[in-house]
This record gives C-alpha cells, structure tokens and sequence, in this order.
C-alpha cells in the first residue's frame, strides 16, 4: 500500500483567475478534481492528503463531478485536506504528516494537482519503480526540442541587450520533468527535515533526494502529462481531456 500527496495550494497568479490556480475550472469541474479522480481510481493508495490554500476545504464530492462517498474510503482510498505552506515543498511536507505514520520503505507518491491528466497506469508505473528498489521514481518525459543555455545579457558592440547563446545542450539526455514522483517515506521524510530555505529553493522534491545522493530513476510518461500554468495550457488541457472523454473509455481502476 502507498499514501498520496496532492499538492493544490498554489495561487496561480500567471493564470489570470480570481480562483486559486487548482479550482479554476476545467470542463466544468475544478482543475484538481480531474488528478483526485484518477489517484482515487488507483487502488494501491491507500489513503490521498490534498494541500489546499489556506481557507479552502474539499467540498461534497458530487459538486466536483465524483462519486458520492469518494472522500470517505468506500472506493478503498481515504480523502483528507490540510492547508498548504509558504513554499512547495512545505506544503508536502505538512501532506506527508497528515497522512499519519507509515513504514519507512511505504511509497509516498507526490503530484501536482495542476495536472489534469495524470493516468492511474502512469501512477502505477511511478509506484513500481521504488518497489523494485530505487529511492525515488519519477514522471518525465525526453525533451524533444532543441535546448540552449545561455548566459544573461551583458549588451554587446550592437547595442542589443538579448541572451547570448553558450551552448546547445544535447537533447537526448535531457528529461522535462513532471509528476508524479513517488519516494520512500524515509528517503522523502529526511529530505524534507532541511531548513525550510532550502526547501523553498527546491525546484521539486526529487532534486532534494537528488542533492542527498539517492537513487532517483526516471519513469517514461507522454507529453500531454502537462503542468497547467498559464491560460494556453488550460486551453490545451482542455481539449485533450474533451478528446478522452468523447473516446468513451472509463479510467482503469486496479483490482
């Protein structure tokens, strides 16, 4: 069994939405609604902690589209809230406490609740990679762009103040990560024990583990897995979730 971390307190000023960025609307229903859907649809997890803003609780559950009783283990996985952190990584780690004690080698899976279009065979998958063994597995998925670092602009003989290329990294060894990101409990929970500027530092939660020296392995996962952050990415979201649910094909449930 594993417990999940829904992270969901994020403002998302870039957004534009009077709403916090995880209730904003999408197809009708709010943006986490679509995540918890999917996690409470995945049967290893036996409880879910999502991380709302300060203020925010979880609903009834038919007024985001599910199921009567989906908070309340009839499906086999209990819902809870608590309210989020300053940062990201103090927000899971108030979710981490709130799902009570575990064994230190219970899988603790992390997502974003801005991700919409997680799948319970992705979750699966992520899940597997720290049973067979590794401190942490996470979702991502091989940069198909053309990568270019480059170093802040100086001005030049030519007056303009753009970024001056310095190199063209080689994209196939280059990864953009995503969620979810499963951990053992003890490996997240001595990662998540750093002052809390280091956390608010942290990019996302494997590069703590990474910094520490863990095992973190990569788990291939579609691009459309996407993070929504900006008004083009719930748009996008949006028809690629319209287009799955004009498919007709349920969620996969675990059994």
């Amino acid at each position: 069994m594993a417990v999940a971390v829904v992270v969901a307190a994020g403002r998302g000023e870039r957004l534009g939405h009077s709403r916090p960025k995880a209730l904003v609307p999408l197809l009708g229903r709010p943006l986490l609604s679509w995540s918890l859907e999917a996690l409470i649809a995945t049967r290893p997890l036996r409880r879910i902690v999502v991380v709302l803003p300060v203020g925010e609780e979880l609903p009834d559950p038919a007024e985001w589209g599910l199921p009567d009783g989906a908070w309340d283990g009839t499906n086999g996985v209990r819902v809870t809230a608590v309210p989020g952190g300053a940062e990201r990584s103090h927000s899971v780690r108030a979710g981490l406490a709130a799902c009570g004690e575990g064994p230190p080698q219970e899988p603790v899976l992390v997502h974003d609740g801005a991700r919409p279009l997680v799948t319970p065979e992705l979750v699966r998958a992520c899940l597997l990679g720290v049973a067979q063994g590794a401190d942490a597995a996470i979702a991502a998925a091989p940069m198909t762009d053309t990568v270019k670092e480059a170093t802040a602009p100086h001005g030049s003989a030519s007056g303009t103040d753009l970024p001056r290329v310095a190199r063209t990294l080689d994209r196939s060894v280059l990864w953009a990560i995503q969620t979810p990101q499963v951990f053992r409990r003890d490996v997240l929970e001595r990662a998540l024990s750093q002052p809390d500027d280091v956390l608010a530092a942290a990019t996302d939660d494997a590069s703590l583990v990474e910094a520490a020296g863990g095992d973190v392995r990569l788990v291939p996962a579609p691009r459309n897995n996407l993070k929504v952050t900006v008004p083009e990415d719930l748009h996008l979201a949006g028809l690629l979730l319209a287009e799955v649910r004009s498919s007709h094909v349920p969620i996969s449930r675990d059994v």
